[in-house]
C-alpha cells in the first residue's frame, strides 16, 4: 500500500515513539526470503513479545534516526525488516536462525553439495515421469506397476549447474536440495552492538568447543607427561602394560608376570612338541 505524506510522517512518529519500549532492537534482511519462510517468522515471533515492522528504507532508517539505535544504519542494506523485541539478543538470534524452509532446484543455480538420488520404489506412477526421469539421467524400471530407480547416482557435482531436466526430476521426486533460512545481521542491546559472528556463540557452540578444547589439552598432557584428575588413569594404565613389559623380559616372578610367564612357556612348550613330533 502507497503511503501519503502525511501517512509517513505519522508512520515514523508512531514507530519512533514504539521503538523504546523494547529493550533490543535488529535488522533482519528479507531481500530473497521466501514469503512462507517470512510469513512463518512473522507468526513465530508474535509469541515472544516481538514486533516485526517492514517498510521503506527511507522510512526504517528514520525511525533509527536516533543515537541509540544509529549503528544499524549501515546494515539497512537492500530490503530488510526491523525487529524489536523484550526477548534476550542471543534468544532472537536463535528464534530466527532456527526457521528454515527447504527449496527445489530452479534451472541453472549452482548445486550447493553433490546431489544424489537413491535406488529403490517411488510413488510415481508409469507414463510421462518415466520419460522425464530418463531425461535426467536416471536409470529406472516399472516394477509391480510402480517406477523404481535403479540405482543411486550423483545426478548433480558440488558447484556444477543444474539442468532443465534434472530440476524437473528433483521436484518429481520430492528432493529439495536448497535451503532458506531466517538470519539477523545485527542487533543493538542497550549500548551494544552484536553481529552474526558474536550472536551465534550459543550453549550449544559453547559446550563444542569446550569439549574440542578438552580433548586438545587432554592429549597434549598425555603426550607431555603432565598429570591430572583426568588422566591420571591412563597415566597407571601405561605405567602397569609397561611395567608387565618389562617384568616379561626379565622373567621377574612376580603374581601378574608368572602368569602371563606361563602362557608363554606352556604356547612354547607345545610348539616344541609339535616340532619333535614331527620329526
Amino acid at each position: 500500500m502507497v503511503m501519503l505524506k502525511a501517512q509517513k510522517i505519522e508512520f515514523v512518529k508512531k514507530l519512533s515513539a514504539d521503538i523504546k519500549k523494547y529493550k533490543i532492537v535488529g535488522v533482519m534482511p528479507i531481500e530473497k526470503m521466501p514469503d512462507k519462510l517470512l510469513q512463518k517468522i512473522k507468526n513465530e515471533l508474535k509469541e515472544h513479545d516481538t514486533r516485526f515492522v517492514i517498510a521503506r528504507k527511507t522510512l526504517l532508517l528514520k525511525i533509527l534516526d536516533s543515537e541509540n539505535y544509529k549503528a544499524l544504519d549501515k546494515f539497512v542494506t537492500g530490503n530488510v525488516a526491523i525487529i524489536m523485541s523484550n526477548k534476550d539478543s542471543f534468544g532472537l538470534y536463535d528464534l530466527v536462525s532456527s526457521n528454515k524452509i527447504k527449496l527445489i532446484a530452479k534451472p541453472n543455480q549452482i548445486a550447493p553439495e553433490d546431489i544424489s538420488i537413491e535406488s529403490g520404489e517411488t510413488t510415481l506412477q508409469p507414463g510421462q515421469a518415466v520419460t522425464d526421469l530418463k531425461a535426467a539421467g536416471i536409470d529406472v524400471q516399472i516394477q509391480k506397476g510402480k517406477v523404481t530407480i535403479s540405482k543411486s547416482k550423483v545426478l548433480v557435482k558440488k558447484g556444477d549447474k543444474i539442468s532443465t531436466p534434472v530440476s524437473k526430476a528433483l521436484k518429481m521426486l520430492e528432493v529439495f536440495p536448497f535451503e532458506a533460512k531466517g538470519s539477523i545481521t545485527a542487533i543493538i542491546d542497550g549500548k551494544l552492538l552484536y553481529t552474526p559472528e558474536v550472536l551465534m556463540i550459543n550453549s550449544s557452540y559453547v559446550s563444542g568447543e569446550i569439549g574440542r578444547c578438552f580433548s586438545s589439552a587432554y592429549v597434549l598432557s598425555l603426550e607431555t607427561g603432565i598429570v591430572s584428575t583426568y588422566n591420571i588413569n591412563e597415566f597407571i594404565r601405561r605405567a602397569f602394560i609397561s611395567a608387565l613389559s618389562v617384568g616379561i623380559e626379565a622373567k621377574i616372578p612376580e603374581d601378574e608376570v608368572t602368569s602371563k610367564l606361563m602362557g608363554i612357556a606352556s604356547l612354547t612348550a607345545k610348539n616344541l612338541d609339535a616340532l619333535v613330533k614331527k620329526e
